[in-house]
């Protein structure tokens, strides 16, 4: 039940930056078991996984945290903007910082959108940790499809309201946080970025979501995701969703998640 989920926040310094990241903890039960870390959207922050990290530390029994990254929801601001290598940098940087000070050892990932894609590059590059990554609704390449959502949104956005509600998750923040996702994605130089040269180094078990109408990204995405892991994968696509499974059908996220994770520790 969601009532006995313990919630706990921390502050986590990374390169004289500070990160606010939150934990979910289940009752407890005598098994340590290990714990799922969440990576967040283009958009998005640990507010904005809203019930989510609650719903699925329940469903698993397993402690679940998320981070704002460097720029977004209550972390400090990013300076200047996003270097190209931003997805793959991750890795080293607030993700690192996290395990580091809340002495994170074995972990799960769960990436949802650009989240997916730092996941599989935090996966390779702590591999000895890493039990087990879920991409949902990662992009692999960049894609016609994902470029016209993206023109799409940069309309949408054009409206004063959408904007006061970003900012209502990012502060004063939030003009960066939608020139890092929109004015990056359809940059000309960003075009031949793909995880088609890390995939093959992920070892971990994976499991890739994705929903067929996804607006950012057909299911080419999590299908290339699937042939190029270099461990054992699974891919499951979702009829009639789009690009956030986890708010349009939680329960059988957490499902689907649950069963993924039945022979991890």
């Amino acid at each position: 039940m969601l009532h006995d989920i313990d919630t706990r926040d921390h502050w986590i310094e990374a390169g004289g930056a500070r990160l606010y990241a939150r934990e979910w903890s289940p009752p407890p039960s005598g098994r340590d078991r290990t714990p799922i870390v969440l990576l967040h959207d283009s958009l998005g922050s640990v507010e904005l996984w809203r019930d989510f990290p609650a719903a699925l530390c329940a469903g698993t029994g397993r402690r679940v945290l998320a981070y704002d990254r460097l720029g977004f929801g209550r972390s400090d601001a990013y300076s200047g903007r996003l270097p190209l290598d931003f997805i793959a940098a991750e890795a080293e940087t607030g993700f690192a910082a996290l395990l580091r000070q809340l002495e994170i050892g074995r972990f799960i990932l769960f990436g949802h959108s650009v989240g997916g894609g730092m996941a599989v590059n935090c996966a390779v590059r702590h591999a000895g940790d890493c039990a087990a990554l879920i991409t949902e609704s990662a992009q692999a390449f960049v894609e016609d499809r994902t470029v016209a959502g993206l023109e799409e949104a940069r309309e949408l956005f054009k409206d004063p309201v959408q904007r006061e509600r970003l900012a209502k998750y990012h502060g004063d923040k939030a003009e960066w946080v939608l020139e890092a996702w929109i004015g990056t994605w359809l940059s000309p130089v960003f075009a031949p970025w793909s995880l088609r040269p890390v995939l093959p180094r992920v070892e971990c078990p994976l499991l890739a979501i994705h929903g067929a109408e996804d607006e950012y990204g057909s299911p080419r995405h999590p299908e290339l995701i699937g042939e190029l892991a270099g461990g054992p994968a699974r891919v499951e696509i979702m009829p009639g969703i789009r690009h956030v499974p986890h708010r349009e059908c939680p329960e059988q996220v957490i499902r689907l998640v649950s069963r993924f994770l039945d022979g991890v520790a």
